[in-house]
């Protein structure tokens, strides 16, 4: 989840579409992906545990919540702001690495909380040293 400027809470859901901003989150998404495969950017097929295929991986691994909760705060926040996106499960491996390219796209703050630990992500770093 993520607090808007106007202190409203937004909850995201893997793959849920129900968020009134939906079109718009998921068209800053695949700009975003877009930008971060210039960088080299390939999804961690190895963080999606379930047997389908490498295409269906894909799709899961760009709906993870982290992921919708950043092309929300990149839509509505202003260029200055840190990024401060809750998690009450552990980030992926996949969206870690996500997070830290996008630190450099967008040249945001991006802080992460997830149930082990805050990750402050800044210029395609990130404050684990990558020891996720």
């Amino acid at each position: 989840w993520v607090v808007d400027k106007n202190g409203q809470m937004h909850k995201f859901f893997p793959g849920n579409l129900n968020h009134p901003m939906s079109n718009k989150i998921q068209d800053k998404l695949e700009e975003l992906v877009e930008r971060l495969t210039v960088l080299g950017y390939q999804p961690d097929l190895s963080s999606v545990p379930y047997d389908v295929s490498d295409n269906a991986k894909r799709l899961i691994l760009i709906q993870h919540t982290e992921k919708l909760a950043l092309a929300f705060s990149l839509l509505t926040t202003n260029r200055d702001s840190t990024i401060t996106i809750m998690k009450n499960l552990r980030m992926c491996l996949d969206c870690h690495k996500f997070m830290r390219l996008a630190s450099e796209v967008t040249g945001k703050v991006i802080i992460m909380r997830d149930n082990m630990r805050f990750h402050h992500f800044r210029s395609g770093d990130c404050s684990c040293g990558d020891f996720w």
